[in-house]
């Protein structure tokens, strides 16, 4: 008889409450410290926690790696009944979450960390590529060997409307968003080789650039697995994420278009009115 596999994520997978429920998804929380206090992320802070804790003292919150206790209780609790399990975690180069989590499981005998090499829902993807994967009858290994070669396939990438938040994390000088904001450039921040980078920079209304976005994001629709895609956002006005929704939909038909909720972790990076479409190709990013 096989073993009964357990698929689990770190919180920056960003997969909805109804996806986790429906895949039976485990979730470990990440740290976020606002001020002096520490909280989980998803469990008892949330993203508008963090743009109101922003807009009163002006600092942007800490995001704390998962460490190898955390990890390896978290292990223990999940393998008390001989399951196997398959554990995602954030890109190894953005946090030293992977690198715990694989430190702990060293002490069980079927536990299968895998570095994403992404974050938000380009982890997500991949979680769920794990969980139909054991629907559909395969071992924990085959799976784990799988989903890591799949992960070089994911298309991940977001257009930042305002760059205050990039700029106070250190990740562009002020001068940059001050000139970006005044000209109404929009960022692409695309996830390549496991780490973020600059794309191309949109300029225009964030409304108008998204649609411009997802048509460049999609153009080349012959490589795009199309199983499901991820319109995954950070506090966006419903109707810009419905106009997104509705331009993916007449671009490609994707079985499923799943719309999730950025976690803290993308929050406190890119900050609000940020959105990304998020999908697999069939090759290896190039």
């Amino acid at each position: 008889m096989s073993k009964r596999i357990i698929i689990s994520s770190d919180s920056t997978c960003d997969l909805s409450r109804e996806l986790v429920e429906r895949y039976q998804i485990r979730i470990l929380p990440l740290g976020v410290t606002l001020g002096d206090e520490s909280y989980r992320d998803g469990v008892d802070v949330t993203p508008d926690d963090i743009y109101a804790y922003h807009a009163k003292t002006g600092q942007l919150p800490k995001t704390s790696a998962i460490n190898i206790a955390e990890n390896s209780e978290f292990f223990a609790e999940l393998t008390r009944d001989s399951s196997a399990v398959i554990h995602f975690t954030i890109s190894s180069s953005m946090s030293a979450t992977y690198n715990n989590a694989r430190v702990a499981a060293e002490e069980f005998e079927d536990v299968y960390v895998i570095d994403s090499k992404n974050l938000s829902t380009g982890n997500g993807l991949l979680v769920i590529a794990a969980a139909e994967m054991a629907r559909q009858g395969m071992g924990a290994k085959e799976i784990a060997e799988k989903v890591s070669e799949l992960a070089d396939c994911v298309d991940a990438s977001f257009v930042v409307d305002n760059l205050e938040y990039l700029a106070k994390g250190g990740r562009c000088s002020s001068v940059a968003a001050f000139g970006a904001n005044l000209l109404q450039l929009k960022p692409c921040i695309a996830v390549k080789g496991g780490a973020m980078g600059v794309g191309k920079k949109y300029r225009g209304k964030f409304g108008k650039v998204l649609l411009e976005y997802v048509a460049e994001r999609l153009a080349d629709g012959g490589d795009i697995d199309l199983d499901r895609v991820f319109v995954t956002h950070a506090g966006c006005e419903p109707e810009v994420v419905e106009s997104v929704v509705e331009a993916v939909k007449n671009t490609l038909p994707f079985k499923e278009v799943f719309v999730t909720r950025a976690g803290c972790t993308i929050s406190s990076h890119c900050g609000a009115n940020t959105l990304g479409v998020l999908f697999v190709r069939k090759s290896p990013l190039k």
